[in-house]
């Protein structure tokens, strides 16, 4: 079975973790959620969210793919975590997926894994880090997948479970969710 880790910080998107994490778990993935203070994560519209371990704990496992979603401060947040940088860099060279959505492509901007890559990010975001934007809804590049925002997630989380267990399982959850 396919593992996923999706750390929350606190000032999270909540449509993003929340559409991820939901889809994700609708194709039969593994998803591990881990807030990175071990407390609740308040998103940033003031829903909480109760992961399902702390951060320091679900680094003691292996995953196929992390996945960063972004808001802001959440965002931010995430870059500020050597934890979780270290883990990003160590899956890139290992050639595993790293998934980020919305401010969260910041994070792979800055461990330098978006070097020559093509990525997408909410509008501006990548601009000060001097990363070109695509414009796409979701853009691929190896095993980075990045995409725009909030109105892009249920697309992106799509394209998670396509790259995880394959187009089929893709297009069953995708019929169920009657688009």
């Amino acid at each position: 079975m396919a593992s996923v880790l999706i750390p929350l910080a606190q000032g999270c998107e909540e449509l993003e973790a929340v559409t991820i994490i939901d889809l994700l778990r609708r194709a039969g993935v593994s998803v591990t959620t881990a807030s990175l203070d071990n407390k609740n994560v308040t998103a940033s519209r003031g829903v909480v969210l109760v992961p399902d371990t702390d951060l320091e704990s679900a680094l003691q496992q292996n995953y196929d793919m992390i996945v960063l979603p972004g808001g802001l401060p959440g965002a931010d947040h995430l870059d500020n975590d050597s934890r979780l940088r270290e883990r990003i860099i160590k899956m890139a060279d290992q050639g595993k997926y790293i998934a980020a959505i919305c401010a969260a492509p910041k994070v792979l901007a800055s461990t330098g894994i978006l070097k020559g890559k093509k990525a997408t990010a909410y509008p501006g975001v990548l601009d000060a880090l001097d990363i070109k934007s695509e414009g796409s809804a979701v853009v691929e590049d190896g095993n980075i997948i990045t995409s725009r925002g909030p109105g892009t997630a249920m697309d992106f989380a799509l394209t998670l479970i396509e790259r995880l267990v394959g187009v089929e399982k893709r297009d069953e959850v995708e019929k169920g969710l009657v688009r």
